[in-house]
């Protein structure tokens, strides 16, 4: 068994971070308390979320029914045996770009990307989030640059991939940025690897890669 006092120690920790309103830790709240299943993350930051609540969500992610049931031991297990517990799944990924201003951010992804808001936070806002289909880009403001001179630009360094799943796709996504006059970093060209890709760049010269098969 775990050394109890540290498991109480890392609830009040995961406390703090719902009281902060600490984002990364809504995805965790939901996957491991079903009453939180099919709620956003901005619900459940905003949500009564008590120490209890801390205690239950630690108990459940290592296996447990609930807390008195690891304090305990094994006396109130899950009903999948532990040891047939399936290897956790990766089941979303987020990019974090660090942007000057999150509303001009916004207004870019938005109207020349076509992503929507999935949340701005803080007042000034100095967090928030896009999301377009399956795609999460997440937006965190910063006062410095954050590379050295014009390595970014000169290394292409990327800030972030997305895929698509054909080729049409691929093609009408670059047209349709072309159009918007999105600034095009690289245009549309196949890989050696056999992929078809383009590169955007938002306001604040992020590189965002787009890329498709070549052919369906």
């Amino acid at each position: 068994m775990p050394n109890i006092e540290n498991l109480k120690k890392q609830a009040k920790q995961y406390l703090r971070w719902h009281r902060e309103r600490y984002y990364p830790v809504a995805a965790q709240i939901r996957a491991a308390l079903p009453r939180f299943r099919h709620v956003g993350d901005v619900q459940i930051l905003e949500s009564s979320f008590k120490l209890a609540d801390a205690q239950e969500f630690l108990a459940r992610q290592m296996g447990f029914d609930g807390w008195q049931a690891l304090k305990s031991g094994a006396d109130a297990m899950t009903d999948e045996p532990r040891q047939t517990t399936p290897r956790p799944i990766l089941s979303s990924i987020s990019a974090q770009l660090f942007v000057a201003n999150i509303r001009i951010s916004c207004d870019f992804y938005t109207n020349k990307l076509g992503f929507a808001v999935e949340f701005i936070y803080g007042d000034p806002p100095y967090y928030g989030q896009v999301i377009r289909d399956n795609a999460r880009l997440a937006l965190r403001l910063v006062f410095e640059p954050v590379f050295v001179g014009n390595v970014r630009r000169r290394e292409h360094l990327l800030s972030a991939s997305i895929t698509v799943d054909t080729a049409n796709e691929i093609k009408q996504l670059f047209l349709s940025y072309q159009a918007a006059g999105v600034s095009i970093h690289q245009a549309l060209k196949k890989e050696p690897w056999g992929a078809r890709t383009f590169i955007v760049s938002d306001p604040d010269e992020n590189l965002i890669l787009f890329a498709g098969p070549a052919a369906d």
